[in-house]
């Protein structure tokens, strides 16, 4: 009984410390980007003109396949963002968003913008009919927020010959992150995150592991569980995973030049395979035996190339299964908690009141500044 009161107890308190440090970062910390860019602004997106292009353009609706061309992805342009964009300097940060998630992926970008130092540029993946709410509310917020970040939307879009079963993969639109090195052909390293993250500790703090890696690592993950005894890849998986609990993919830093340029080992050829001949391959070996989708692929991969891989510490990705049956993030306990994670629709439900408490407060940042122009 002392273990689940802890365990309680933990969650709660961290919840009002990271309320505290985000209304704290927001009313006593200079928010615009000022010593970080030489004093020049990070220009935001010139929606302005791109909306009088909203309706004009032909795109594919996200239940029709990607081009016909096996390259497909080298025709991935969409409504990007004008202007001199500084991106050397810049932190990029990628999610996807479909169904119901335009406000949690909103809360999640918010948080990510208000915390970090360096500006970001976001790559937001979502389906067509939620892009013109995102540019509504991205250009309504504060131009003390809007000089921090640059934004391009783009729409889901899968590989022609497999788009259907791309598509149907664990849930809508969420194996779209397997195939971003190959989208974002000009990002050297990107940040991917689930919609339903939200940042503790500034975007840079995990962008600087990007220096940890070394001569073989491409991505850096946090494990999916600590304990091997309740954890569900130890317990259940069917094929091969990272490790002693597998690895949970809702963040993940990439460095996407050595993802593109890596033949990975494989159970299925004595040679190694490049990215985009791995994946499909892949799946219809396990796709049978999967329950995570794309998140049991990165598990395989990782499986036979553990060196590169580097694995961080769960307070990087802490999620209700951290604390639902007693503490099981000894880094959390020590360090704080730097990425909440609220998968199991914690946010919107009562059954972990502190996840939700977090979420709230970072929500409704914005209203409470009010409209600046």
């Amino acid at each position: 009984m002392r273990r689940y009161i802890r365990a309680f107890l933990v969650c709660m308190l961290f919840a009002v410390f990271s309320a505290l440090y985000v209304y704290s970062k927001l009313f006593y910390s200079d928010l615009s980007v000022g010593g970080g860019l030489g004093g020049k602004t990070f220009l935001h997106r010139a929606a302005a003109s791109q909306r009088s292009d909203i309706g004009q353009e032909t795109r594919r609706g996200p239940d029709e396949t990607g081009p016909g061309d096996q390259h497909w992805y080298t025709r991935y342009i969409m409504r990007k963002a004008e202007g001199r964009v500084r991106t050397a300097a810049a932190m990029h940060l990628a999610v996807v968003a479909c169904g119901q998630r335009l406000e949690e992926t909103l809360t999640m970008l918010k948080s990510a913008v208000m915390l970090s130092i360096k500006p970001l540029c976001l790559h937001i993946f979502a389906e067509d009919q939620l892009h013109a709410s995102f540019i509504e509310a991205l250009e309504s917020w504060p131009s003390s927020f809007r000089c921090r970040f640059n934004y391009t939307l783009y729409p889901i879009t899968f590989p022609h010959e497999n788009a259907g079963e791309w598509k149907k993969l664990f849930k809508p639109c969420a194996s779209q992150r397997l195939f971003l090195p190959l989208i974002l052909k000009e990002v050297d390293s990107l940040v991917y995150v689930d919609s339903d993250i939200l940042f503790l500790q500034p975007v840079d703090a995990l962008w600087s592991l990007l220096a940890h890696f070394n001569a073989t690592q491409l991505a850096a993950m946090a494990p999916e569980h600590e304990e091997p005894r309740i954890a569900w890849y130890s317990r259940f998986a069917r094929h091969p995973y990272y490790g002693r609990t597998g690895i949970n993919s809702g963040v993940m830093l990439m460095n996407m030049t050595r993802i593109r340029a890596t033949y990975f080992k494989n159970d299925m050829t004595s040679v190694g395979l490049r990215w985009e001949e791995l994946l499909m391959p892949l799946l219809q070996k396990y796709k049978l035996n999967m329950t995570w989708g794309d998140q049991d692929l990165l598990n395989i991969i990782f499986h036979h190339n553990p060196e590169c891989l580097l694995e961080v510490p769960c307070h990087w990705n802490y999620r209700p299964d951290h604390c639902i049956y007693g503490s099981n993030c000894g880094s959390a306990e020590e360090e704080g908690i730097f990425i909440l994670h609220g998968n199991r629709g914690v946010y919107h439900d009562l059954k972990q009141p502190a996840f939700r408490a977090v979420y709230d407060a970072i929500r409704q940042v914005l209203p409470l500044l009010g409209r600046e122009d």
